[in-house]
């Protein structure tokens, strides 16, 4: 059982965040000036509310990011493991992906019609991930909508299963957690105007009793799940999990959906190929066509056969599955070059190798101060979790997430030249990171955990 860690004292977080906060708008006059013009034209100050979402007093603007590099307005230089929260996992200003969409707008970038590239995308895409047919979406969010909808209709089933702690993009049908053990809509939903709790089960991840409790009326569409719990903070499988997940779902008649938007950072055919998984659909987004608005979803030859009877009775019409831009020519040519010349096995080797670098590094941070806290990963993904052992549900994580001193480890590392995504502690790590990158992050967290201990200033 995951235990809440001792936390620093709370006179010690605020003054730590007090300084920080006084440092960064010292050193970013740009950022700062262009947050005031922004929030003049943009409401709440940013083109979307998530970029608000940082540590830092303003929002950072960037000027440009290179490789494994992002440099502000300011002329500051980070290095940057953040990657957008996943969509640049492979680089910024990619060449490769740069050459192939110039030459595609030059051509055009979509005509509601197919193109050359989409065969060939198709083809990789079937190679690569093991599913034989796919269909393409303008983001993760519209692909894991797409697959709900068409559990539901070739089941006959209204009900979906999800795990506590998910985030499957903005599909309303997830929006559920436990709140005191009991199922209950996201606070967080605007505007939601339906209660689908009675509709949507949700249980905790890695509780398998509770899974075939939840299974046993055998009127649940699908199971949709993240293989390794990415948005609550890094929660992993337990031994056998995957093997009992799936099979329990066989023997109820359940499709199970597999959502590798952030764990194809496992490998080059993500989680499912490196362990064997053996979803019905799987679905992916963001670095797949390298920050394009771009997605794909997969089905096995029976999904799809269950697909086509499903349009047989249901005969022609609008299906309210996809948007005019999904699967567009620059899509599309974005997604051929990387599959073909940037999600290689060479990349995916460096990228494995510095995220085994950094994991040392900051575990031996933990060990040499004797810190409560734990390192989790997936391939180029890693974890810092406050909180020893890690947690193996989302009620357990949310124990461990210290709002006060998330910010106060985020605004140090901004201010020292380093980026990790905004939302907990995650860390990426993509090909071209470097190992003083590395260490330089692994410092920045060696120096934090020391101000909080009182042994620097």
């Amino acid at each position: 059982m995951s235990s809440r860690p001792p936390s620093p004292l709370p006179e010690t977080c605020q003054s730590l965040l007090a300084e920080e906060r006084a440092r960064f708008l010292s050193e970013h006059p740009r950022s700062v000036a262009l947050a005031r013009e922004a929030a003049a034209v943009w409401r709440g100050g940013a083109p979307m509310h998530w970029m608000t979402d940082w540590a830092s007093p303003t929002p950072l603007f960037a000027a440009q990011g290179v490789g494994a590099e992002v440099v502000d307005v300011d002329g500051a230089t980070y290095a940057d493991f953040c990657l957008g929260d996943t969509p640049s996992m492979f680089g910024h200003g990619l060449i490769e992906l740069a050459s192939a969409l110039q030459d595609q707008a030059r051509r055009g970038t979509g005509f509601m019609l197919p193109t050359t590239q989409a065969v060939m995308v198709g083809r990789m895409l079937a190679e690569r991930f093991g599913l034989p047919l796919w269909q393409a979406a303008t983001t993760a969010t519209d692909a894991n909508r797409a697959a709900l909808r068409w559990a539901r209709a070739v089941t006959g089933r209204q009900k979906i299963l999800v795990f506590d702690g998910c985030y499957h993009g903005a599909v309303d049908d997830t929006f559920v957690s436990l709140a005191t053990g009991r199922p209950a809509m996201k606070a967080g939903l605007v505007g939601q105007v339906e209660d689908v709790t009675g509709r949507t089960l949700v249980i905790p991840f890695n509780d398998l009793p509770a899974l075939e409790t939840a299974l046993a009326s055998r009127d649940v569409a699908a199971v949709l799940a993240e293989p390794v719990m990415t948005n609550c903070g890094m929660i992993l499988p337990d031994p056998g999990f995957h093997t009992a997940l799936r099979r329990m779902t066989r023997d109820a008649g359940t499709l199970l959906i597999i959502d590798e938007t952030h764990t194809l950072s496992t490998g080059p055919g993500g989680y499912t190929r490196a362990h064997g998984l053996e979803p019905d659909i799987f679905t992916l987004g963001k670095a797949i066509a390298g920050g394009l608005p771009a997605a794909v979803w997969g089905v096995t030859a029976d999904m799809a056969a269950r697909m086509d009877e499903a349009q047989a009775r249901i005969g022609p019409g609008y299906s309210g599955i996809g948007t005019t831009l999904s699967g567009n020519a620059l899509a599309m040519a974005a997604m051929r070059a990387m599959l073909a010349d940037i999600m290689t096995d060479k990349a995916y080797r460096a990228m494995l190798a510095g995220a085994e670098t950094l994991v040392a590094g900051l575990s031996a941070v933990i060990a040499r101060r004797n810190l409560a806290w734990s390192v989790v990963h997936v391939g180029a993904r890693v974890e810092l979790v406050f909180a020893d052992p890690a947690p193996r549900n989302a009620a357990e994580m949310r124990h461990a997430l210290d709002a006060e001193l998330l910010e106060a480890l985020h605004l140090w590392l901004i201010n020292r030249g380093v980026l990790i995504a905004p939302f907990h502690n995650m860390m990426l790590v993509s090909p071209p990171t470097t190992e003083s990158q590395i260490a330089k992050l692994v410092n920045a967290v060696d120096q934090f955990a020391a101000r909080l201990e009182g042994s620097v200033p």
